[in-house]
């Protein structure tokens, strides 16, 4: 367990949010698609996740690399800043490329940014916030000045379309920000956690070979190399960490609900977020919500949330928003940022 709360003082920095992208691809596979695909209806979607429609890769032109590298440069973009003047590049993802080299690595030299250092991160569909935690601190350090964060999964090239529990669930996509040591040291996170429990590992795992099947799981549909979930276990984990994790982050931070500006929570499940909206009375203006266009993009997905909240003016300077996500290892984590 990991959690600190940041506060000014003699020689304190501030960690300024100076741009934010994000990517997706252009093919749409929609609810209708799949009722073609695997035995299951469009309202049947609908009505116990949210999803309308994903976005999915063209694996033969598209992937994890090319969304990251456009999410970065329109982060870039918009931050005005050129690729050069970033000191290092987190990228969350657990569909990188290979193993070997880093996707990360690769972002840089596609970007003319080399020699920034770069490295990826796998805690799943909390990569993102994970990686924001973790570029906050290395810039209060002093040690860098400017740090690009991607958030991106390309799970449509893991996932057997055969099997009812996962296909309907994810899409693609990638999200980005720049984030910019800055004087007003009001700006930046003021709490964060990060949390683990590699105990449910099998709840949400994807299996190279035979001998990471787990007893008992042997006769699970989905392919190798493809990912297998036990969505009740998973469902059930993730709707009492997710409520738990805002509240213990509002209590770090010495806030209370109404003094969050914007929640931008991993998109996973609607049923889920509105449950957290419910237990905490939060309105709908303060929730964003886009699992209906994209399905759960995992890491890409509190990234994607930044960007269209940001780009739609529900964030504006010296508002105090919240990120949360859950997701395989199990990993959890939040974070609450002054704009």
């Amino acid at each position: 367990m990991s959690e600190s709360k940041k506060q000014g003082g003699p020689g304190a920095i501030g960690v300024r949010i100076a741009g934010v992208g994000s990517a997706v691809p252009p093919k749409v596979l929609s609810n209708k698609d799949l009722e073609t695909m695997v035995e299951t209806s469009d309202e049947w979607i609908v009505k116990r996740t949210g999803i309308h429609e994903r976005r999915i890769v063209d694996p033969e032109t598209e992937g994890t690399l090319t969304l990251s590298i456009e999410a970065l440069t329109n982060a870039l973009e918009h931050a005005s800043m050129e690729a050069s003047k970033l000191d290092l590049v987190i990228l969350a993802s657990v569909t990188s490329e290979m193993t070997c080299p880093s996707t990360a690595c690769r972002v840089v030299h596609a970007l003319g940014a080399s020699p920034t250092p770069a490295f990826d991160l796998v805690a799943a569909c909390s990569g993102f916030v994970y990686s924001i935690n973790i570029a906050d601190s290395l810039i209060r350090s002093g040690q860098y000045k400017n740090i690009g964060v991607i958030g991106c999964d390309t799970l449509s090239t893991h996932i057997d379309y055969t099997e009812r529990s996962v296909s309907i669930l994810f899409g693609d996509g990638a999200g980005a920000a720049v984030l910019s040591a800055d004087e007003d040291t009001s700006l930046g996170c003021l709490y964060q956690s990060m949390y683990s429990e590699g105990g449910m590992w099998k709840s949400l795992y994807m299996p190279r070979r035979e001998t990471d099947v787990p007893e008992g799981d042997e006769e699970y549909p989905a392919r190798l190399d493809c990912l297998r979930m036990k969505g009740r276990e998973v469902y059930k984990f993730a709707v009492g960490r997710f409520q738990n994790v805002i509240e213990e982050a509002l209590e770090g931070a010495g806030l209370e609900a109404a003094d969050i500006d914007q929640y931008l929570v991993h998109q996973s499940n609607i049923r889920m977020i509105d449950s957290a909206k419910q237990r905490l009375n939060l309105p709908d203006e303060k929730v964003f919500v886009n699992i209906h266009k994209y399905g759960n993009t995992s890491g890409g997905s509190v990234g994607i949330c930044l960007d269209e909240a940001w780009k739609a003016g529900r964030i504006k300077p010296g508002n105090t928003i919240m990120m949360v996500a859950f997701g395989g290892g199990m990993t959890w984590c939040a974070n609450v940022w002054k704009v």
